[in-house]
């Protein structure tokens, strides 16, 4: 993982690099998946809908409005989603607390497990839709590009989610380097740092004992002085 320190992301408030960011596998597959999620969005919205010669439109999908809506919800969501974790991505390194980037990783982790699953099933849902799709329903053979890019980008979109889980799991495994963190940066509070002990002769003393007074060392008390009466 790169980084290191919390969850492979370093120290808080370090300084932001756009380069290393963007050269991230992490980021690339955020990216592919965003780019896939809106053809499969784009397609079925612009091509996905049929006119067999009357006012209402059909689903190219054997007729399915499931089928469509399905895939539509799946593109527009999953951009949604993408562009969410992007900006998390660039704003995790900023967050101090431990706690608060575990929650963060644990909802990627649950997120991205869950929309792979989901892209699974669209492209099983799609495919099964398609092979029932009659060649007299899509006359001129309208819609049949969109349906094959709709398809063929679930597939790729699976992929993708399930290498952002793995990164994910990856990232919660490493979990914190907790020698670079005290107590008090689980809550998000900078430690202070007490005063440090004396030393005397090599020898430690703790910082509650009692010191005497500078420049009284090595003098002796005066002795008292009285004149003896004489009788």
């Amino acid at each position: 993982m790169d980084g290191v320190g919390s969850f492979g992301a370093g120290l808080a408030g370090a300084a932001f690099d756009p380069v290393s960011f963007i050269k991230q596998p992490t980021t690339i597959l955020r990216v592919l998946s965003w780019v896939f999620s809106l053809v499969v969005f784009a397609s079925i919205v612009n091509e996905g809908y049929v006119n067999l010669g009357s006012e209402r439109l059909h689903c190219v999908f054997n007729k399915n409005a499931d089928a469509c809506n399905y895939g539509v919800f799946c593109g527009l969501v999953g951009l949604l989603l993408c562009s969410f974790f992007f900006l998390l991505d660039v704003k995790f390194q900023q967050i101090s607390s431990i706690k608060d980037r575990k929650k963060a990783v644990m909802l990627e982790v649950g997120v991205s497990g869950f929309w792979t699953f989901l892209w699974f099933v669209s492209f099983c849902f799609l495919a099964n839709q398609w092979s029932r799709t009659a060649p007299e329903d899509l006359p001129l053979n309208q819609g049949a590009d969109a349906a094959r890019a709709s398809i063929a980008f679930s597939f790729f979109s699976i992929l993708t989610w399930a290498g952002l889980t793995v990164r994910a799991v990856q990232k919660y495994l490493l979990g914190t380097d907790m020698t670079l963190f005290t107590t008090d940066h689980l809550d998000g509070v900078a430690p202070v740092t007490p005063y440090p002990p004396t030393t005397t002769g090599g020898a430690i003393e703790p910082s509650d004992n009692y010191q005497s007074p500078p420049f009284t060392e090595g003098l002796e008390a005066p002795a008292p002085t009285y004149q003896v009466p004489i009788y």
